[in-house]
């Protein structure tokens, strides 16, 4: 845990501190992350993932990973998988692995127990007469016809709903607590449902499955979570996780929800459901698409894991939802690569350069930095020749004002090698460019101690003998603001090209990272890089958008 951590606090953190004074829970701070598997987690879950764990280790506590597997429906065990992988390469270790699915007898039992004291009914309205009945924000609900059965008959219907005699949807088992409450969750709320699905973890065992609202409360007290920290829609739920908790009167001192503001990005979708329409829709290559944030499309895309936890300290925590910027996103991740990564040459619409001076069968291998930086990352050996590829953006045939790159008559610095002066420019029959015949200066080689002439512009290369084509991915916003102000699909979210690097690319393997020397950071993708074939997928560019506040 960084010093950061261990000194930041927040409004959630206040509350500890006042438990922990007054002796609350003995001292005791137990959390948990409670995900759903029913997709994978985005990087508005990795605020909450860390919120939880770092709150945890703040106060020496304990924080548990609970799946709330109470809908088999919509769960998978492929979800269950990348869960873990992405809590662990987040950095984070939880204390136990839970499943609300083993809770499902002392749910059902609680469920009991609120029968008995009359405190929940089986109703056989359906979910649309249920909608009917509760009311509006501005008038009371109306009382279900079934909510006064006898206790003895509401036991024997809900044990005949576990027992599979019902279908789907023909009963379900909502406590009783007010219809003309001012709170809508509090309207008499199902707290149970019939659902004829086989589920993951207990198989056929149940047919009738807890809402999340009834499961949630139990599910903490059974563990002796002590700070419940969940996201602010469900602070109007709050009274009902009391409620719970309260007539059931089993656990002392109960655990007590906390919520917070959720993370919203420009330019991002922050929804499960909307995510998996689009791997569902075949929009994007699947949950790890690059241009996903999902947790799993940034760690493809290259993001660490120690960018991601910086930004969620950077965010904070608060009460009243906003809007961040993705720059800032995008600046913690530049941040920390800047001091980790080697530079490598990439040249991107190539163009050929002839240095027509330069001996025919000479080879040269010029000496670079790899972290202009970071001295302890050593330098490299990139081959020099007479031919070689510049970038398309490096040459104009009549510059703009202030333009110090290649034109004919003008002297260059090429990064690392010589004086490059362009003396004419060869063209192909349909007038675009095939090559540039140059001439260099044999005494200005970089490293030999040349010291004269200045040059105001200085540009990379690589050698055309020895040069590697490689796939390069260049990506945008998933989404972007339509004239309307509508968020859409970004046509333009991912453009392929080729492009030649040195030939020490050769050798990257998926998952390593580089900074395209003046283009910006790029990771081999570990999906789609063989030994034949270097795909890479941009990371974020060199230059950042996002403003510090001094």
């Amino acid at each position: 845990m960084s010093e950061s951590e261990n000194k930041s606090s927040n409004f959630i953190h206040n509350i500890i501190d006042k438990d922990i004074e007054t002796g609350k829970y003995g001292g005791e701070v137990y959390t948990r992350f409670p995900p759903e598997p029913n997709g994978y987690l985005h990087i508005g879950h990795a605020k909450s993932i860390c919120l939880n764990f770092t709150t945890a280790e703040k106060y020496n506590g304990r924080c548990n990973l609970r799946y709330d597997d109470t809908n088999p429906v919509k769960e998978d065990m492929e979800y269950v998988d990348s869960i873990e992988e992405d809590i662990s390469w987040l950095g984070f270790k939880w204390d136990k692995k839970l499943w609300a699915s083993e809770y499902f007898e002392k749910m059902y039992q609680a469920a009991i127990e609120l029968i008995k004291k009359g405190k929940a009914f089986v109703c056989d309205l359906s979910a649309d007469q249920i909608r009917e009945y509760r009311g509006t924000l501005t008038e009371p609900g109306k009382e279900s016809p079934y909510r006064n059965r006898a206790i003895e008959e509401n036991l024997r219907l809900f044990e005949e709903m576990r027992q599979g005699k019902y279908d789907d949807g023909e009963k379900v088992l909502r406590a009783k607590i007010d219809m003309s409450s001012a709170n809508i969750n509090m309207r008499d709320p199902v707290i149970y449902r019939i659902a004829h699905v086989r589920h993951h973890n207990t198989g056929d065992k149940w047919c009738i499955y807890p809402m999340y609202d009834f499961a949630h409360p139990i599910e903490d007290a059974i563990e002796g979570i002590t700070h419940s920290i969940c996201t602010l829609e469900f602070e109007d739920h709050r009274p009902l996780y009391d409620w719970t908790l309260n007539e059931l009167g089993w656990w002392n001192p109960q655990p007590q929800q906390i919520e917070f503001a959720r993370l919203n990005i420009t330019n991002t979708v922050m929804s499960k459901r909307l995510l998996k329409e689009l791997v569902d829709n075949g929009d994007v290559e699947g949950w790890d698409d690059p241009r996903m944030p999902t947790i799993a499309g940034l760690r493809r895309r290259g993001y660490t894991p120690e960018a991601i936890r910086d930004f969620c300290e950077r965010i904070g925590v608060a009460k009243a939802n906003s809007v961040v910027e993705a720059s800032l996103l995008e600046h913690c991740v530049r941040e920390d690569l800047q001091d980790k990564v080697e530079s490598r040459n990439v040249v991107f619409d190539p163009i050929k350069v002839v240095i027509t001076n330069y001996p025919d069968d000479k080879t040269e291998n010029m000496e670079m930095e790899n972290n202009r930086n970071i001295e302890s990352l050593g330098k490299r050996d990139v081959p020099f020749s007479g031919e070689l590829y510049v970038d398309g953006a490096d040459f104009m045939e009549e510059p703009v004002k202030k333009y110090f790159r290649l034109f004919p008559g003008n002297e260059v610095r090429f990064k690392g090698a010589y004086f490059i002066t362009c003396q004419d420019v060869v063209k192909n029959d349909d007038g675009s460019i095939k090559e540039l015949r140059c001439t260099y200066d044999p005494e200005t080689r970089s490293g030999s101690g040349f010291e004269g002439r200045k040059v105001k512009g200085t540009i990379h290369w690589v050698d055309a003998k020895t040069a590697i084509k490689i796939h390069v991915r260049n990506y945008d916003y998933l989404m972007v603001e339509n004239e309307n102000g509508d968020e859409v699909l970004n046509p333009d979210s991912l453009k392929e090209i080729v492009c030649y690097g040195e030939p020490s690319l050769s050798e990257a393997k998926g998952g390593e990272r580089f900074q395209f020397f003046r283009h910006g950071y790029y990771i081999a993708d570990n999906k789609l890089t063989s030994d034949s074939e270097k795909v890479f997928n941009s990371i974020v560019d060199l230059k950042s958008s996002f403003k510090i506040k001094k």
